[in-house]
């Protein structure tokens, strides 16, 4: 009798470790700096209709690269996506993601990522976006304006450790390159620089500063292009959106599997996240703009209008990439007050 009690318990820990290991097997984690306001909700639920099981872990952009080397020889995650290039090609030099190739590849202009390890499937003008009412004929017509003491405490800016806050400021320095200027940047770029750094009101976390444009409290405040489409039909108000002439950078949300990740698993689920019916949803909910030629053309009337109305900056996305972390350490030790 004792020998069937303990075989039967044998059995029961044996199905039971089976089944947590399924279970594990069967799921993915995924990082992401694009999963704020609904999207990590609205991924997972859809995801489980697609019968996907995933935990959606939403960290900042300038964390979550960090956070996935410091995890690189004990890894959490097994996918990430809305890291742009910059933060994808400091993943790829610490060897930390792998080749594969989603079934729409073919679909998209590959160049906008590496065509390896990661793939496009939102494109994010990076814009200041304003009150007409309030500011009016006086808004700035290029963000170097802002240097400005008028404009003091006038913009709201994000922090520089995130994707957006860093490479808005970026695309101001990129204009003034000079190879025998400090980090490569002209004395004059400098001084604009500080005085951007200096002029702004950083974002304190909690704070409505949406609802401060649209008060008129502070009356611009940068934003990616899917927020902007967001918060237009959220709060049925239209911004205006300063363009300048030398055109605004566009980020690319991309997205990748990491080494140690259920690979196979990993390229089923990409392939259907990036897919033209799941991306056209995922614009039709949050005002993103496709990387998909397909998508893009569902895309609202709001999407296309605010496409038509910016274009992309030429930058020298490598100029960046290898000084970004340098000018970023120059701001905070010595603009920000």
């Amino acid at each position: 009798m004792k020998k069937i009690i303990v075989s039967i318990l044998v059995t029961l820990l044996v199905l039971t470790g089976c089944g947590s290991t399924a279970e594990k097997k069967d799921s993915l984690v995924i990082y992401s700096n694009s999963a704020s306001d609904g999207r990590g909700e609205w991924l997972t639920e859809k995801a489980k209709e697609a019968g996907f099981t995933v935990e959606i872990v939403p960290i900042p952009a300038g964390d979550l690269t960090n956070r996935l080397i410091a995890e690189k020889n004990n890894a959490i995650a097994d996918m990430v996506y809305g890291l742009n290039t910059i933060e994808f090609e400091k993943l790829k030099a610490q060897d930390m993601l792998v080749e594969y190739t989603p079934a729409w590849a073919s679909d998209v202009d590959t160049s906008l990522g590496d065509g390896k390890h990661y793939y496009p499937i939102v494109v994010q003008p990076l814009v200041f976006i304003y009150n007409e009412s309030v500011v009016g004929n006086d808004v700035p017509k290029d963000i170097v304006e802002f240097a400005d003491p008028k404009y003091k405490d006038q913009y709201n800016v994000f922090s520089l450790g995130g994707g957006t806050g860093k490479t808005l400021y970026s695309s101001i320095l990129v204009r003034y390159a000079d190879p025998s200027g400090v980090l490569g940047v002209s004395e004059e770029g400098w001084k604009v620089a500080k005085a951007y750094i200096q002029n702004a009101h950083f974002e304190i976390k909690g704070e409505d500063y949406i609802g401060n444009v649209i008060s008129g409290e502070r009356p611009i405040t940068m934003m990616w292009g899917s927020g902007v489409m967001q918060h237009q039909g959220e709060r049925d108000y239209k911004f205006g959106v300063i363009s300048p002439e030398i055109g605004v950078p566009y980020v690319v949300e991309q997205v990748a599997i990491l080494n140690d990740s259920k690979k196979e698993l990993a390229t089923e689920f990409a392939n259907w996240f990036g897919s033209a019916e799941t991306q056209a949803a995922w614009s039709e909910k949050f005002g993103t703009i496709p990387a998909h030629p397909e998508a893009m053309k569902n895309a609202s009337a709001d999407v296309i209008e605010f496409m038509n109305s910016v274009h992309a900056q030429d930058i020298d996305w490598e100029f960046v990439t290898k000084n970004i972390d340098q000018w970023v350490e120059k701001a905070e030790l010595e603009f920000v007050q």
